[in-house]
This record gives C-alpha cells, sequence and structure tokens, in this order.
C-alpha cells in the first residue's frame, strides 16, 4: 500500500469514527429527555419484560379511579388511583388541576416512579373529548367504561335558566 492510500485511509478513519462519536453523544444527551409511555399495569408488571426503575421519568395513561382522589386541605397537594385493566398505580400531584380532571375520567400524567405502583408527576392533562384516545392508551383500555359526570349543567341549560340567550343583534 503506498503512503497517499494509507493517508486517505486514516482521514476516512477518523472521520468515521468522529461522526459515529457524534451520532453517540447526541443519542446519550437525548436519553435524559426521553419520557415512554406506560399504563397501569406495565408499570406494575413491566412492559415487553422490563418493568420501570426507580427514578425514571415517564408518562402514564389511564382512568381516574372513582372514590380514590385525596386532597389535602392545607395545600394543592392531590392524590388519585389509575387504572386500565389490572393492578392500579397511586399518582401525587402539586398543584392545579385540569378542569377536565375528575374521577372516572382518562388522564395523562407525566412525572417519575417513586416506587412501585407510586408516580410523582409534574404534569396532569385530561382527557378533553369522549371520543378521543391515543391509539396505545385504547389498545390497552379495551373493557373499561368511561364513568359520564351526574349533575353536570349542560350549556344550552345554563343559557336557557339565566336569560342570556341575546346573539348581539345577529
Amino acid at each position: 500500500m503506498n503512503p497517499r492510500r494509507k493517508q486517505r485511509l486514516a482521514v476516512v478513519g477518523i472521520v468515521g469514527f468522529l461522526v459515529v462519536s457524534a451520532i453517540g453523544l447526541m443519542l446519550y444527551a437525548l436519553n435524559d429527555s426521553i419520557d415512554l409511555f406506560y399504563t397501569p399495569s406495565e408499570i406494575v408488571e413491566g412492559k415487553n419484560g422490563q418493568v420501570p426503575q426507580i427514578g425514571q421519568r415517564l408518562r402514564i395513561g389511564g382512568m381516574v379511579v372513582p372514590g380514590s382522589v385525596k386532597r389535602n386541605s392545607e395545600s394543592l397537594a392531590v392524590s388519585f388511583d389509575l387504572i386500565d385493566t389490572g393492578p392500579t398505580v397511586t399518582v401525587t400531584f402539586d398543584g392545579i388541576l385540569p378542569d377536565l380532571f375528575r374521577e372516572g375520567q382518562g388522564i395523562v400524567a407525566t412525572g417519575v416512579l417513586t416506587d412501585k405502583g407510586h408516580i410523582k408527576a409534574q404534569e396532569v392533562l385530561a382527557k378533553h373529548d369522549e371520543e378521543y384516545m391515543p391509539p396505545e392508551l385504547a389498545e390497552k383500555m379495551k373493557g373499561i367504561k368511561h364513568v359520564k359526570p351526574e349533575n353536570m349543567p349542560s350549556y344550552e341549560n345554563s343559557e336557557a335558566t339565566t336569560g342570556n340567550n341575546d346573539t348581539g343583534g345577529l
């Protein structure tokens, strides 16, 4: 092999090593910002043979178990249980819950697994439409019925009772 070929081979090898190293470093950096989605059953029993580790950031989706919401009267702290088709997981959250949050409602929470079956949430999102559900959550939730709130005033009734049917002259 002549010296010019050796030099080209060395340059190509170094460039290849640098590209692979850069990709590896990017993947390592992105690893901290990835939140994997789990259902309550997958938190307890594992997903594809792997149970999430304590301290891992994750997203959990399920239905709020009726009667499980416990609010702290001194602060904004609230805890509730989530269920899909198997075991329940307790979620604690310190903050203002969405307006659509209620028992029997589907929610998605982002947080940290503090121990097996317990999540400390930083964000809670309530499902806003009865019909739509993310496909992976819908697959896991087959067989669970959505509980509609009772005695909730509708917009039609509130307009009729307040007499505020003014359309602004339109």
